[in-house]
C-alpha cells in the first residue's frame, strides 16, 4: 500500500490518495498534533471516513512511537542507537513536553457516527486498511443482548431492568462468561462491527454488551452512536472517560439537533399519570405485604416480602411529588389566546422546588425511583408500564445535570441554565391526554385538561463545552454537508481553528444541476405556504416527474419538504392520473414514517432497480427523513435526485420561534458575530436538509447524476449561496422546461459512454421483475425454488402463495420465488444432511399455503405507507405463475412435502444424532409438551439438547414443526437468539388448524387476479431524440398518452 508523508507523519493508505484526500487527511493531522478542535466538510465519495481512519491511526502510532523514542533515549544516555538515523529523525513529538511516558497514556480515539449502520460501513473500511487497533464498538442491550428471557420483554425499560437483575443475581450464563472470555484472541484482535459482536456471542456463548464494555478498557479505538457521547446520562451510563481523547463526530450535520435533543424534555400529563399508575401498583403491593406481616407478626410467623426494600412511607413520599409537581405545573396560568407561557430556563428549579425535587433531594429520589422500576420490571404476570417513571428519573437527571461545587450547600446555576435553556408551558394537545384517576389521592385539577412542561437547550453548544469540560483533547467535526461553515461553528460555540471545504474528486461530465422554476406546462413550481397545495403547482410537479422519470436511466430520487405535502401531491397525482403515468414509466416506492417497514421498502426498490427487464424505479421521500439521511443510492439506485421544494421547518411551532428568538437575543446582547440572527438560522435549516438530500446522487469517484431543483425560489442568490460548493460552479437556471430536458438528456447520453459501468448485481428476484417466460430456462440448467434470500421473510406483497397442488409428477404451479442457477446438484449425504438440505429448500412451508396472503400489500406506489387508501380494485403486487411439468422426485425435497413424512424424517434424524439416553429425554420431553403444553419446559430441554454442538442447532429449528400454534412466534424469538438464525415464523403460523382451513376455503372460492402487464411502448425509456422534439410544444400540454 502506498505511504504518504504528511506533516512529519507516514500514513498507509490503500491506494494513491486523490489532492483533496491529501489535504484532508492534512487537516485532520494539524488538529492531532496541535490539539486544537477541527471541522472539515468533504463530500460523499471523496473517502473521508478512510481519511478520516488512516490519518489520526497514523497519528496515533507515530505518538507511540515517539514514547519509544525516548524511553530508548533515555536508557542509551545520549548515545545514538543508529548512526545513520539519529533520534532526533525518529518523530518531531519527541521533543514535545508533553508526551507521556507510559504507553497506556496513548490517547484513545472515540469515533462516533449517527447510526450504527453508519458506524459498521466505517468498521468495514477499516478492514481494508493495514492498520489493526484494538477496536470495541458500543451498543444498546436492544441491539446486543442474547439473553431468550431478556429479549421476549415488552420494553426497552423492561430488558434493562431485566437484564440488571439477572446480572447482580449472576442468573445469566451469558454475562457470567464475559470475564472467561474477555481474553480470546478471536474476541480482542478482530475488528469487530455490531453484527460480529452479536455472532461471536452467540458463538462463544457470551454477552456481547457487557463483552464490549469489557473490551472498551483495552481499546484504541471506540465507536459509538454520537448520542452515547453528547447525552450526558447515557454517558454516565457507559462510563466514558473522556479526559484526554480524541473524539471524531463523522456526519455532524446532525449533531447541532442532538445536542440540543439531548439536553431537552417534554413533560406531559400522560407521563405524569402512567408514573403515579405505577406508584399505586407499589403501594398496593407494599400495603398488603405490611398487612401480611402484621397478621404474621400475632402468630411468629415467618415475615413476607415483596422485594422491595423500601418503607411503605417513602412510596407514599414519592406520590406526593408527583401530585406536587402535577400541582404545581397545572397553577401556571396560561394566556387565553393559546400559545402558552414562556419562562427563564432558572425557572424549573423553582418550579420543581414546589415539589421538593432539588439538588439536595435529587441523588436520594433517583435510587427510590430505581429501586421501584426494578422491583416492577421483576414482577410475574400483569405488565406494568414504566415508562413514565423512566421519563421522570431521566428529566431529573437532565434538570440536574450540573452538579454543585463541594462544600456549598445552595448551589444555583441560574447563569448558565438562563443563558441556554427556556421553559414553556402549554396546554396538552395531543391524543394521549392525562388518565382519569379515581384513587382517593387524585388531585381535582385531573377533570381538566392538562398542561405540558418544556424545558428546552437552545444551544448546541451547551453539550459541547460540556465536552470541553471533560478533558477531551481535541474535536473533530466532519460531514459531506456542514456549508456554511462560519455558521456552524457559531452554533457550537466552541473555537475550531482547523477549518476545510473540500472539493469533490469529480469531473465536470458526471454533474448536472438544473434550477427549473416552471413545469412543462408553465405553472409556477413553488413549496411555499401560501401555494404548497394549490392545484397549479401539484399539477405542475406532477406533469414534471412525469416527464423527468422518463429521461432519467435507473433511480430517481423525488425529496419533498414534509409529509404532508408528499401525502397531498400523491393524493393529487392518483385522482389525476399523474401517478399512473409515473408508474407505466417507474414504478414509486414511499418512504413510510415508521421505521418497521423502511427496510422491506428500500430492498423492493432496490430489486426493482437491477431488473433487466425495468426501467427503473422512483422513490419518493422527505428532507431529513431516513432515506436523506446516509443511505447509498449510488450508481444506478439514484441517477437523478428532485428537490421538489425548501424544507423550512414549521414558522408557528413554539419550539421554532423560541430558537428564533433565543438567537436575536444573543445577537444583541453584545455577542455580535459570535451568534446568527434568528433569520439566518431559520434559512440555514432548510438549506441543509436540501444539501443533505442532494448528496444522496454522487456517491464515489465513477458516480454521476443529476440535480433538479424544482423550486422558484432556488432562483434567488441568497439560496443559490448555501448550496455545497462542489456543487455551487453547476447550476444553471431553465427558464424553459424543454431546454432542461434536452440538455439532461444529452448529458446522460454523454455519461453513459464515457463513464465505465457500474458492477451489476448476480441476480434479480424474479417478484420484483416481470420476466421473460422463457429466459428461466434458456440456459439448460436445472433450477432451484428456494426461498427468496429471505426476501419474503419481511416483504408482505411478495410472500409465497401456494395453491398445494404439486403433485406426483403431474403439472405443477409454483409461484418463483428466486431462481437460483444450479450446475450440479449434490445428493445428501445422512439424514442430517437431508434435513438441512430439506430445510433450506422448504424453511416455512408449513402453514405457508393460506391464500390469505393473496392480499399483496404493494411496495410501490404509496408502499405499505398507503395500502390502506388503495381500493380494492387497485392491483395486488405482482406474482410470476409458472407451470412446471415432471418435476423429478430425485431433485429436490418437494417444497410440499406431507408433514408426515417430514415428520418422520425428523425423528430419525434426532435417533440417528443423539446418543440413546439423550434420545429417551428428547421423546420424555416431546410427550410432556403435548401433554402440559408448558411451552418454557419445552424450550429448556430441547436446547440443552441441541445448543452444545452447532451441528445439532438444526435441529432445534427444525423442531417448530412440532410447537404449538400460540408457541410458534416465541419458539422463533428462541431459535434466532440461539442460533443466530429464525425458524421462518409467519403470523398465520399462529393461527389454529380449523381458523387455516376456514380461511383457505374463504380464499379458494376467490378467483385469481389477472396478471399485470404494461406493453413494450409503455415501459421503453423516452427516446430524447425522437420524442422530445427539441422541447417543442407537447411538453406544455403534458404527457402524450400514446408515450407514456
Amino acid at each position: 500500500m502506498p505511504k504518504i508523508t504528511l506533516n512529519g507523519i507516514t500514513v498507509d493508505f490503500p491506494f494513491q490518495p486523490y489532492r483533496c484526500q491529501e489535504e484532508y487527511m492534512t487537516k485532520v493531522l494539524e488538529c492531532l498534533q496541535k490539539k486544537v478542535n477541527g471541522i472539515l466538510e468533504s463530500p460523499t465519495g471523496t473517502g473521508k471516513t478512510l481519511c478520516l481512519l488512516c490519518a489520526t491511526l497514523a497519528w496515533r502510532e507515530h505518538f507511540k512511537d515517539t514514547i519509544s523514542a525516548r524511553k530508548i533515549a533515555q536508557r542509551m544516555s545520549g548515545v545514538e542507537l543508529f548512526p545513520d538515523r539519529p533520534m532526533s529523525s525518529w518523530g518531531d513529538a519527541a521533543k514535545d513536553a508533553e508526551i507521556p511516558a507510559y504507553y497506556t497514556d496513548v490517547p484513545k480515539i472515540i469515533y462516533a457516527s449517527r447510526t450504527h449502520s453508519q458506524l459498521t460501513q466505517v468498521i468495514s473500511e477499516l478492514k481494508s486498511t493495514v492498520y489493526r487497533p484494538k477496536v470495541c464498538v458500543l451498543g444498546s442491550r436492544e441491539q446486543l443482548c442474547i439473553n431468550p428471557e431478556v429479549k421476549r420483554q415488552e420494553s426497552n425499560h423492561m430488558q434493562i431492568h431485566m437484564c440488571r437483575m439477572k446480572v447482580m443475581a449472576r442468573t445469566c450464563h451469558f454475562y457470567n462468561n464475559v470475564e472467561e472470555k474477555s481474553t480470546e484472541k478471536e474476541l480482542t484482535n478482530s475488528i469487530l462491527d455490531i453484527e460480529d459482536l452479536v455472532k461471536n456471542g452467540n458463538k462463544h456463548r457470551v454477552c456481547p454488551y457487557y463483552l464490549s464494555r469489557s473490551l472498551k478498557q483495552q481499546a484504541d479505538i471506540i465507536f459509538m452512536p454520537y448520542n452515547y457521547l453528547l447525552d450526558s446520562k447515557s454517558r454516565r451510563a457507559h462510563n466514558l472517560d473522556l479526559k484526554g481523547t480524541v473524539v471524531i463526530l463523522d456526519e455532524a450535520h446532525n449533531v447541532e439537533k442532538l445536542c440540543e435533543e439531548s439536553s431537552s424534555f417534554d413533560l406531559t400529563p400522560y407521563d405524569l399519570a402512567s408514573a403515579m399508575d405505577a406508584i399505586n401498583v407499589v403501594l398496593e403491593e407494599q400495603a398488603k405485604v405490611v398487612q401480611q406481616n402484621e397478621i404474621h407478626a400475632e402468630f411468629n410467623m415467618e415475615f413476607a416480602s415483596s422485594g422491595l426494600s423500601m418503607e411503605l412511607e417513602d412510596i407514599a413520599k414519592i406520590k406526593r411529588i408527583l401530585l406536587q409537581l402535577e400541582n404545581a405545573i397545572d397553577a401556571v396560568q396560561l394566556p387565553d389566546n393559546g400559545n402558552g407561557v414562556t419562562k427563564e430556563g432558572s425557572y424549573i428549579f423553582d418550579l420543581f422546588a414546589e415539589a421538593q425535587i432539588t439538588f439536595q433531594t435529587k441523588t436520594s429520589l433517583l435510587e427510590s425511583l430505581e429501586q421501584i422500576e426494578q422491583f416492577l420490571s421483576g414482577r410475574t404476570g400483569i405488565f406494568t408500564n414504566i415508562a413514565g417513571l423512566h421519563k421522570l428519573s431521566d428529566i431529573i437527571q437532565i434538570v440536574f445535570s450540573i452538579d454543585p461545587p463541594e462544600g456549598t450547600s445552595s448551589f444555583m446555576p441560574v447563569q448558565s441554565i438562563s443563558k441556554y435553556y427556556k421553559v414553556h408551558i402549554h396546554m396538552d394537545t395531543s391524543n394521549q391526554k392525562k388518565k382519569q384517576r379515581t384513587d382517593l389521592w387524585s388531585s381535582s385539577v385531573t377533570k381538566k385538561e392538562g398542561k405540558v412542561l418544556s424545558y428546552w437547550c437552545f444551544s448546541p453548544g451547551y453539550s459541547m463545552h460540556e465536552l470541553v469540560r471533560q478533558g477531551v483533547r481535541t474535536i473533530i467535526l466532519t460531514s459531506g454537508t456542514l456549508s456554511p461553515l462560519s455558521s456552524f461553528t457559531m452554533e457550537m460555540q466552541i473555537p475550531f481553528p482547523v477549518c476545510l471545504e473540500n472539493p469533490h474528486v469529480i469531473d465536470k461530465h458526471q454533474i448536472w444541476v438544473g434550477i427549473i422554476p416552471k413545469g412543462p406546462d408553465g405553472g409556477l413550481l413553488s413549496s411555499t405556504y401560501e401555494k404548497r397545495f394549490s392545484v397549479e403547482c401539484l399539477s405542475s410537479l406532477g406533469k414534471t416527474i412525469g416527464n423527468l422519470v422518463r429521461i432519467i436511466p435507473h433511480g430517481l430520487l423525488v425529496f419533498f419538504p414534509s409529509y404532508p405535502v408528499m401525502d397531498k401531491s400523491l393524493e393529487y397525482w392518483r385522482e389525476h392520473d399523474f401517478a399512473k403515468r409515473i408508474e407505466e414509466v417507474k414504478p414509486m416506492f414511499v418512504e413510510p414514517r415508521n421505521k418497521g417497514t423502511f427496510t422491506e421498502i428500500m430492498d423492493a426498490y432496490y430489486d426493482k432497480i437491477v431488473c433487466p427487464k425495468s426501467s427503473g424505479a422512483t422513490f419518493l421521500a422527505v428532507c431529513r427523513g431516513k432515506a436523506s439521511e446516509g443511505l447509498d443510492f449510488a450508481d444506478m439506485n439514484g441517477r437523478g435526485v428532485v428537490i421538489t421544494g425548501l424544507p423550512f421547518p414549521p414558522r408557528m411551532e413554539p419550539r421554532v420561534v423560541l430558537k428564533m428568538q433565543f438567537l436575536d437575543e444573543m445577537k444583541r446582547q453584545g455577542s455580535g458575530a459570535q451568534f446568527l440572527s434568528g433569520r439566518e438560522w431559520y434559512r440555514q435549516q432548510a438549506s441543509r436538509a436540501v444539501n443533505q438530500a442532494i448528496g444522496r446522487v454522487i456517491r464515489h469517484r465513477q458516480d454521476y447524476g443529476a440535480i433538479f431543483l424544482c423550486d422558484h425560489r432556488f432562483v434567488n442568490n441568497d439560496v443559490r449561496s448555501q448550496l455545497p460548493s462542489w456543487v455551487r460552479p453547476y447550476v444553471k437556471i431553465y427558464n424553459n422546461f424543454g431546454h432542461a430536458v434536452r440538455e439532461v438528456s444529452q448529458f446522460f447520453r454523454i455519461a453513459q459512454k464515457i463513464m465505465p459501468p457500474p458492477p451489476t448485481r448476480s441476480s434479480c428476484p424474479s417478484t420484483i421483475c416481470e420476466e421473460d417466460p422463457t429466459s428461466s430456462t434458456s440456459s439448460g440448467q436445472p433450477l432451484s425454488w428456494t426461498k427468496a434470500k429471505n426476501l419474503d421473510d419481511h416483504v408482505p406483497s411478495l410472500k409465497r402463495k401456494r395453491m398445494g397442488l404439486l403433485g406426483d409428477g403431474a403439472t405443477s404451479l409454483c409461484v418463483e420465488y428466486d431462481q437460483e442457477l444450479i450446475a450440479s446438484r449434490r445428493q445428501p449425504i445422512g439424514l442430517l444432511d437431508a434435513l438441512e438440505h430439506n430445510e433450506k429448500s422448504s424453511e416455512g412451508t408449513e402453514d405457508d399455503r393460506l391464500p390469505g396472503e393473496e392480499k399483496a400489500k404493494r411496495l410501490s406506489t404509496l408502499s405499505l405507507q398507503y395500502e390502506k387508501r388503495l381500493t380494492d380494485e387497485q392491483k395486488g403486487g405482482r406474482k410470476k405463475i409458472k407451470i412446471v411439468n415432471n418435476l423429478q422426485a430425485d431433485k429436490v425435497a418437494d417444497p410440499a412435502e406431507p408433514k408426515k413424512t417430514r415428520a418422520t424424517l425428523f425423528i430419525a434424524t434426532v435417533k440417528q444424532a443423539l446418543s440413546q439416553l439423550h434420545y429417551d429425554l428428547f421423546s420424555k420431553a416431546l410427550q410432556q409438551y403435548k401433554r402440559t403444553d408448558d411451552f418454557q419446559a419445552m424450550l429448556s430441554q430441547m436446547s440443552s439438547l441441541f445448543m452444545e454442538d452447532q451441528k445439532k442447532h438444526i435441529l432445534l429449528r427444525e423442531f417448530y414443526q412440532f410447537v404449538r400454534p400460540q408457541h410458534k412466534k416465541q419458539f422463533d424469538e428462541a431459535c434466532c437468539s440461539l442460533t443466530g438464525v429464525g425458524c421462518g415464523y409467519k403470523p398465520e403460523h399462529s393461527l389454529l388448524r380449523e381458523e387455516r382451513e376456514v380461511l383457505a376455503k374463504k380464499a379458494g372460492e376467490k378467483q385469481c387476479l389477472p396478471k399485470t402487464t404494461f406493453s413494450e411502448g409503455s415501459s421503453s425509456q423516452l427516446n430524447s431524440q425522437l420524442h422530445l422534439n427539441k422541447g417543442g410544444s407537447h411538453l406544455i400540454s403534458g404527457l402524450n398518452k400514446t408515450d407514456c
